[in-house]
């Protein structure tokens, strides 16, 4: 952290811890949402505006941010979050971009098991993790092996996208429906929405009420496609690793304060 940025959460961090206990006690903790996804977005326009010396330096803020971002939720008790932290189109930049990330989300899962002590969670990954760098992966699944089981479910999307996820989906039902015997004029007739929701990456787990992006940006990017149909979304103006617990805490006011109707 910057001396700069020390210095402005050390004048504003009295304001904010105010500000956080009103918004605290007015929140409708009944109307909570139960899934919550998040694009991790602004980490290299972060390290430009905050004069870092590199990406990796950015990216180490946002991993430590994600840990932050960990103990927010389980304070409320937030039953399922998803973060989307390397997307599948991300993988194409350049090396130099890409390797220093590599190693920071290597250390950030190496962290996490002594970081969450105390909590009830089990991590899962999902996305296209075969075309990842066997460090990462291995990195990932001693992760997955320290938190197996717990009450809240922690789904970290990496080298994810959402259509590749609904064609993979395709492709598993569609297999599973040959191997039982049925024919290809009638497979058409077995697939509908609860037979490809049931094939999704993380199947278990309810859709997601909110989907929160970071950086200002108003788009999903194939966030979550089949399951965030009918979520609410909100587009913060503020870089992941500048996210703090006040903008959390305003989104999920915001949350309970929206009028849901599903499509209808």
């Amino acid at each position: 952290m910057s001396h700069r940025m020390e210095l402005r959460s050390f004048v504003k961090q009295p304001l904010y811890a105010l500000y956080e206990g009103r918004i605290l006690r007015h929140l409708r903790r009944d109307a909570l949402p139960h899934h919550i996804g998040v694009i991790h977005d602004g980490h290299r326009r972060y390290a430009r505006t905050e004069r870092l010396p590199d990406f990796a330096a950015s990216y180490r803020v946002g991993m430590a941010k994600f840990i932050e971002f960990l103990h927010w939720t389980d304070e409320l008790g937030i039953p399922a979050v998803t973060c989307w932290l390397l997307s599948k189109e991300n993988m194409q930049r350049p090396a130099t971009e890409l390797e220093p990330y590599y190693e920071v989300l290597a250390e950030l899962f190496a962290e996490i098991p002594e970081a969450v002590t105390g909590q009830s969670i089990r991590v899962r990954f999902i996305g296209s993790l075969d075309l990842l760098p066997g460090p990462l992966v291995d990195a990932a699944k001693r992760l997955q092996d320290a938190c197996p089981v717990g009450d809240r479910k922690i789904t970290i999307a990496l080298g994810y996208g959402g259509r590749q996820e609904i064609v993979d989906a395709v492709r598993e039902l569609v297999g599973e429906l040959a191997d039982e015997g049925i024919g290809a004029g009638d497979i058409a007739g077995h697939i509908d929405a609860d037979s490809l929701a049931a094939h999704m990456y993380a199947a278990d787990l309810p859709d997601p009420d909110l989907v929160i992006r970071t950086s200002g940006e108003a788009r999903l990017s194939g966030f979550l496609l089949w399951q965030s149909a009918y979520a609410e979304y909100l587009f913060v103006d503020v870089y992941w690793p500048a996210f703090r617990r006040v903008d959390f805490l305003r989104a999920l006011r915001d949350f309970t304060k929206r009028e849901r109707r599903f499509g209808r």
